[in-house]
């Protein structure tokens, strides 16, 4: 099947499809599949929690509150579980990969099944502005949560996602959808702020697949929002490369102390990364996205893609512990890197130099 949107100047796409940029993503053979889930059943893995993923009651009364702030929303992140974080920055109440559905599957009846409940529910959502979804595979792209964000009181959010989705929303009714390629800016515009916020799709390791017979025939990344009041980074899926420092350099000239420093806030996956034999070209563990942390050059980071979904072979609790020998060996101190609990809300302090209400 012919790629509509192939550029041969792209070295990421491919007349059939797209492609990553320092290592071109193979499919596992049925062979290493098999070698997979015999490993971990000998071994016994995943092995059981040593201790219950948090989970705490969202504060409804100040994310109500703050999305209908206006000028003095404050910038905050709440994690609603796995890859899903209620962002709300420039007077915009934004989606990352919205998963609401008790499993990520073709169907509900099968496949991995959620762990943790939502730290909030559907109904228990401010309206929601933007979703940004970051690639197509059922844990991040979820039917059920999208038919429902359609059919919100207010109208359908706008949809932000790589080249390839436009298709899938428009067969299910939803038609504002905006696609961008690697390093593509779409500018959003919050009324409430009189602000523009650009919003970028940028670069990430991975790879795509809805069906058996549609690998990387749509786009993969991660974004950048840059709100006046909160330069945010959220990775999606992906294993480490060197596309890290790529989008530092990319946005140095935002990030200069002058112009209020780099990301404020990061959203950086930690979770299903084992074995690395077969998942370390895709998922990073949670040194590596220490490292990322480094790389792009942020100020604080929520760790997110953990918790919630057992994917594969290392304890739903594992990450976090991960992460703590991570920030040690890399001399970060733990605040700077956190795990919140599900449904636990950040409030990020202001960008410097933003405009404050009167």
């Amino acid at each position: 099947m012919k790629n509509p949107h192939f550029n041969p100047a792209k070295k990421h796409h491919r007349p059939d499809g797209f492609q990553n940029n320092y290592q071109s993503f193979r499919g596992k053979r049925w062979h290493e599949l098999l070698r997979w889930r015999w490993e971990a059943w000998r071994a016994g893995h995943p092995k059981p929690l040593q201790q219950p993923i948090p989970v705490i009651k969202a504060d409804l009364t100040f994310i109500h509150a703050n999305a209908k702030a206006g000028l003095a929303m404050q910038p905050a992140a709440t994690w609603i579980g796995h890859i899903t974080v209620l962002l709300q920055v420039g007077g915009l109440n934004i989606l990352t990969d919205p998963v609401f559905s008790e499993r990520c599957f073709p169907v509900q009846w099968a496949g991995p099944k959620r762990h943790t409940p939502p730290g909030l529910q559907l109904g228990e959502l401010p309206h929601i502005d933007v979703v940004l979804l970051s690639h197509n595979h059922y844990d991040h792209l979820d039917e059920g949560s999208m038919l429902a964000l359609k059919q919100q009181a207010g109208g359908a959010p706008l949809v932000i996602c790589p080249l390839g989705h436009k298709h899938w929303f428009a067969r299910r009714g939803m038609h504002r959808v905006v696609e961008l390629d690697w390093w593509d800016t779409h500018v959003l515009e919050s009324t409430e702020r009189n602000a523009r916020i650009p919003v970028t799709l940028v670069p990430a390791q991975h790879w795509s697949a809805r069906t058996a017979t549609d690998a990387l025939r749509s786009l993969w990344g991660g974004f950048v929002v840059r709100s006046p009041d909160c330069h945010v980074y959220f990775a999606g899926d992906t294993g480490y490369s060197k596309d890290f420092v790529d989008i530092r350099q990319h946005f140095a000239r935002d990030h200069t102390p002058e112009n209020g420093g780099g990301f404020d806030l990061a959203l950086l996956p930690i979770g299903a990364y084992e074995p690395r034999w077969f998942m370390k070209d895709q998922h990073v563990n949670p040194d590596e996205s220490v490292q990322i942390f480094h790389d792009i050059g942020c100020k604080r980071a929520m760790a997110v893609h953990w918790g919630t979904f057992q994917l594969t072979d290392e304890a739903l609790d594992e990450p976090l512990r991960a992460l703590a020998r991570a920030l040690h060996a890399h001399a970060l101190p733990s605040e700077r890197f956190k795990a919140a609990a599900i449904g636990e809300t950040w409030r990020i302090p202001q960008r410097p130099g933003a405009q404050t209400p009167a």
